[in-house]
């Protein structure tokens, strides 16, 4: 069976930023992670070819628990073949973030966004995302994708936040403390809690065209085919951990309803339900590791529109979401042996466990030659299940896709990175991404 490696996208290099300022208070090192810091970086993967980039960022930036990032990317130019006919395209774009903005004149409503601009010389699709369908039969183009989201967050006055709306923590040498007493308690009376409104938009276009013959995918008047989506995301978390970052134990889970209404540009109305719960157990320690956790994640969803009989295109359901939204498997966070978005359907059901185990070993603390600190390491052997059907029932726990990996991630400057290898039934993949996989 054919591996293939990815050293994924620049967003995903980019990302390792871009999450939410932990204070540490109490940490010597503290004045790194409040710097300006410029990132130059070089990646090659098979979608964008051989690439470099740079970014800029600041924790603390407005007010001390708001973030802030920019990057800009450009590769080298790569054959592609667009209507049968061979061409050159290239990797390029920007990426912009602003997190957890307190909004004027209220103490509990945040604000982020977050914004790409990119164009890829090769993003495969897979239109039939079904749990049978074959790997080669992803359509594959250049083209452009961009996207824009924006996040409202309101945290209730309940709980832990009842007091205390603000996500900042004392951090020592990456691990949380003042905690102890948290995590694991009675939900919405302990914990913290917060509902919420996102706003979302991406718009992705293709070169090559003759997938995309009907009118619908020509509404902008351009000279690509278009597939764009906007609409609102209504959300309520609850977290109930002792550090949300890195949990040692507790439990976290969210509702979340997602709604196309179908206005302006999108190409057709469309909606998902979805519910996510973590839990992490404390397990002792060996002499070589620093903190044991055992971690599981549930998550499933259902699509009431997607209309399993009727199409808006040929190969198209109708009131489907795009492969990149709703019941959907594959990639850096659900089911990491997989290409990303491989599996797309109306319902979907997914399940891990992680055992993260801190080890002693860090040649890299306290080092004087980094711009950034790196707290400690982290290895991190998991396994994977999940399937997408065309109907919410018991099938969705039958003939599961499965995968099996391990990971090595590390806290820098507060934020946590990692290096996932996993292996699934169509191949091997290696990501690159920030915060554990199935943080909210």
């Amino acid at each position: 069976m054919k591996s293939k490696r990815y050293t994924l996208l620049p967003l995903l290099f980019i990302l390792l930023f871009s999450m939410k300022l932990l204070h540490a208070s109490e940490d010597s090192n503290n004045t790194k992670s409040e710097a300006w810091h410029f990132l130059p970086f070089v990646f090659s993967s098979d979608s964008t070819g051989f690439a470099a980039g740079a970014s800029v960022m600041k924790d603390g930036l407005f007010q001390s628990q708001t973030s802030f990032i920019a990057t800009v990317f450009s590769g080298l130019p790569k054959d592609v073949e667009i209507n049968g006919e061979k061409d050159e395209a290239t990797f390029s774009g920007g990426f912009i973030a602003l997190s957890d903005y307190r909004l004027p004149f209220t103490d509990r409503l945040y604000f982020s966004f977050t914004g790409l601009k990119s164009s890829f010389p090769e993003k495969p699709y897979y239109i039939d995302g079904s749990h049978n369908s074959k790997k080669s039969d992803a359509f594959i183009s250049s083209g452009d994708s961009d996207f824009f989201t924006t996040t409202f967050e309101y945290v209730l006055p309940i709980g832990e936040a009842a007091a205390d709306p603000s996500r900042i923590f004392t951090l020592i040498d990456g691990f949380c403390v003042g905690r102890e007493g948290c995590g694991d308690g009675v939900p919405f009376i302990s914990g913290r809690t917060s509902i919420g409104i996102k706003t979302f938009w991406q718009t992705d276009k293709t070169d090559n065209t003759d997938l995309w013959e009907d009118t619908i995918w020509w509404q902008d008047d351009g000279s690509k085919p278009s597939w764009n989506t906007n609409g609102l995301r209504f959300f309520l978390t609850h977290d109930n951990t002792d550090f949300e970052t890195n949990p040692s134990r507790g439990y976290h889970f969210q509702f979340q309803y997602s709604k196309d209404f179908g206005w302006g540009d999108s190409l057709q109305s469309w909606d998902f339900l979805e519910f996510q719960y973590n839990h992490y157990i404390d397990l002792d320690t060996f002499s070589f590791t620093q903190q044991n956790v055992l971690a599981f994640s549930m998550w499933t969803g259902y699509s009431f529109s997607w209309d399993n009989y009727n199409d808006i295109s040929p190969g198209f359901a109708a009131h489907r979401p795009p492969m990149w939204e709703g019941a959907r498997l594959g990639g850096f966070n659900r089911m990491r042996g997989y290409d990303m978005d491989r599996f797309s359907d109306k319902a979907v059901f997914y399940a891990t466990v992680e055992y993260r185990a801190i080890i002693e070993y860090n040649p890299l603390k306290d080092s004087d030659f980094l711009p950034v600190d790196v707290e400690w390491f982290q290895v991190v052997p998991f396994v994977e299940a999940g399937r997408v059907h065309d109907q919410y029932n018991h099938e969705l726990l039958n003939d599961m896709k499965y995968d099996v990996g391990v990971s090595l991630r590390t806290m820098i400057s507060d934020s946590i990175l990692r290096l996932d290898v996993a292996h699934g039934e169509e191949g091997t993949y290696i990501w690159l991404m920030e915060s554990h996989p199935f943080d909210f």
